[in-house]
């Protein structure tokens, strides 16, 4: 009885060597750093829905593109949509001021304008995947770091068996299965991991498909002084267009 009180992961660490050790580190460090991807993104994709939702609202029932423009300026943008629709405006304004005076300036405004909104999404895609190279590099490697040190602390195992001269099934069933824990904890740094990466992912593809939806109208508006009613089924709305100068 007060062998088998004895063996379990205080024993395994007890007994694990240097190797061991290390992996037991690498995974407490990844599962920090998944944790910690997961639960920074997921705090950060909900204030950025609300935040949206309130810009877009505030945009689709603003008078002029003026007017956004005035409150971009007051506040800076905080959000993918209200950043788009920022240098979207800043763009058209500069082409309008400065003409194509340098070559990243070439062609006509609607030119302009379409590289600059292309490049603000790129640039909220880099910033909402930031990270999740990591978050999955941790979900497909954690099983085989943790099936490593299982094999490792068998093969110690099945020597120090060796050595003792003992080969019952009550020798050797302890020890590898103390060496599974290993397996185990390394599932466990995974499988949060990858459903982390995927919800993120699911997300991210979500946001970035109603941007370029949103880049279209905002175009539109930009180049005709007309918006797109979200409200109307597509049906382009007269408005004020924006004052140059």
């Amino acid at each position: 009885m007060d062998s088998m009180q004895s063996i379990g992961f205080g024993h395994f660490i007890v007994q694990a060597d240097g190797l061991a050790k290390t992996i037991l580190v690498l995974m407490a460090l990844a599962s920090v750093t998944s944790w910690y991807l997961i639960l920074t993104k997921a705090v950060a994709y909900v204030r950025s829905r609300r935040r949206s939702a309130v810009f877009l609202d505030f945009f689709w029932n603003a008078p002029s593109l003026d007017a956004v423009a005035a409150q971009l300026d007051q506040k800076h943008p905080d959000e993918p949509f209200s950043h788009l629709a920022y240098h979207g405006i800043a763009a058209s304004r500069h082409h309008e001021r400065h003409g194509i005076n340098r070559l990243n300036e070439a062609g006509s405004s609607g030119d302009f304008i379409t590289r600059t909104l292309r490049k603000t999404i790129d640039e909220e895609t880099a910033n909402m995947e930031s990270g999740l190279t990591v978050l999955a590099s941790i979900g497909a490697t954690a099983p085989f770091v943790g099936l490593l040190g299982t094999v490792w602390g068998i093969y110690h195992a099945l020597v120090a068996i060796g050595l003792s001269g003992a080969g019952t099934l009550d020798k050797v069933a302890g020890p590898v299965g103390e060496a599974l824990i290993m397996t185990a904890i390394g599932l466990g740094v995974a499988i949060p991991a990858v459903l982390g990466y995927n919800f993120i992912v699911r997300g991210n593809r979500v946001v970035l498909a109603q941007l370029d939806a949103y880049a279209h109208d905002l175009y539109t508006f930009l180049a005709t002084g007309a918006k797109i009613d979200a409200q109307s089924g597509g049906n382009v709305t007269p408005l004020k267009p924006l004052q140059r100068g």
